[in-house]
């Protein structure tokens, strides 16, 4: 007996420490992710802000974007985005209409029939009064990295402005930049999010995720002929 409980005592003191040195690698990859990115948001829109400051607008002219990417977050039915998506899209249309950007690269999940981002996204930002030629869609922005990819293989993003909630915006940064592209970030926090807790334990887990991916640079689940910005962004729309 007293053999079997020195085992189990060795084995448990095994497990946490494995647990340990787990949880210790995971937080520093996060942070790495974290910290590489915060200098790279250079401003958060709250509230119903109309107008961006001199600074913002200096550090987004520095990198002279071909295009703010907005990303999917979801849709309530098919005609209704999720609150954190309308923020973001109202984020990159006030981009748009301050002459901060020319284009909008609208990026979601249009896997099947019944989960339709980029119509939903592509109605909004038309209604709000977008030029058509000036929206371009990937139907096929599965993930955070599958967007990134995209953007610079698919539509040749050299230089952008990301556009996401905070916490999602460090790995969509570290994305966009680990594919080549220059690119800063407007954060679209509007307002408090249902199930954020959950969100933000997840996003930790997602930042190593794709810190390895990053390394690899496996290849999108989609790929595509090359769609120029240069172009009128209608032949993107689909039906």
């Amino acid at each position: 007996m007293r053999i079997i409980k020195w085992i189990i005592k060795k084995i448990l003191f095994l497990i946490i420490m494995v647990c340990a040195i787990g949880g210790i690698c995971l937080m520093t990859l996060n942070n790495h992710v974290v910290n590489s990115e915060k200098d790279n948001i250079v401003s958060v829109i709250t509230g119903s802000k109309t107008e961006f400051t001199r600074a913002e607008k200096q550090a987004i002219h520095d990198i002279d974007p071909q295009c703010a990417i907005v990303l999917g977050a979801g849709i309530i039915d098919d005609e209704t985005p999720t609150p954190m998506l309308r923020d973001r899209l109202d984020a990159g249309i006030l981009l748009y209409k301050n002459g901060l950007v020319s284009k909008l690269l609208l990026t979601g999940d249009n896997g099947t029939s019944e989960h339709n981002e980029i119509h939903v996204m592509l109605n909004y930002t038309i209604d709000a009064g977008i030029p058509e030629e000036d929206i371009y869609c990937d139907h096929a922005g599965f993930s955070t990295y599958d967007s990134m990819y995209r953007a610079k293989e698919i539509f040749q993003v050299n230089r952008a402005v990301i556009v996401t909630q905070t916490y999602h915006e460090y790995r969509s940064l570290y994305n966009a930049e680990k594919m080549g592209i220059k690119c800063v970030g407007v954060s679209s926090d509007q307002e408090k999010y249902s199930g954020q807790p959950v969100r933000e334990l997840r996003e930790i887990l997602a930042r190593v995720k794709d810190y390895f991916k990053c390394m690899i640079k496996p290849a999108a689940t989609l790929g595509g002929d090359i769609i120029s910005l240069i172009e009128s962004g209608v032949a993107t729309h689909g039906e």
